[in-house]
């Protein structure tokens, strides 16, 4: 029973996970597990320890709030430089400047290629006609 450690310390209070502590009363209780916050009249939420001894209610929800809402705020950000991009990109209408940089490198190399091959041709073929195997 949580009972038992009122009026002792915190940390004898919180040993057991059911337990709730008050700090501005020095009470020891069972947790409100139907209820997600322990009522103002239980205990007020700057006062209410449950878990570890140093972080109290209001500060937890403050933390998480803030966490959570930079997260959303990230993930709003994120999700909107995506979508803008995509729309760009349709609205363009064509390749981007990366898929038009490549193709461009893909058609020097294959004409160079070519070249190559004909200059090679000739050689073998001026060979030929030196040694008479024509």
């Amino acid at each position: 029973d949580c009972r038992q450690y009122t009026n002792r310390s915190c940390e004898e209070c919180l040993k057991n996970v059911t337990c709730l502590w008050c700090a501005s009363s020095g009470k020891c209780m069972e947790y409100p597990v139907r209820r997600i916050l322990p009522p103002a009249d239980l205990c007020e939420l700057r006062s209410a320890r449950w878990g570890v001894c140093w972080v109290n209610f209001e500060a937890l929800i403050i933390a998480m709030s803030v966490v959570g809402g930079t997260l959303l705020v990230t993930l709003g950000v994120c999700c909107c430089c995506c979508c803008k991009k995509k729309s760009k990109k349709q609205v363009s209408g064509g390749p981007d400047k990366d898929d038009e940089r490549a193709a461009r490198e893909r058609e020097k190399r294959r004409v160079r290629q070519e070249e190559r091959r004909a200059e090679m041709k000739s050689r073998h073929d001026e060979i030929r006609r030196k040694y008479g195997t024509v």
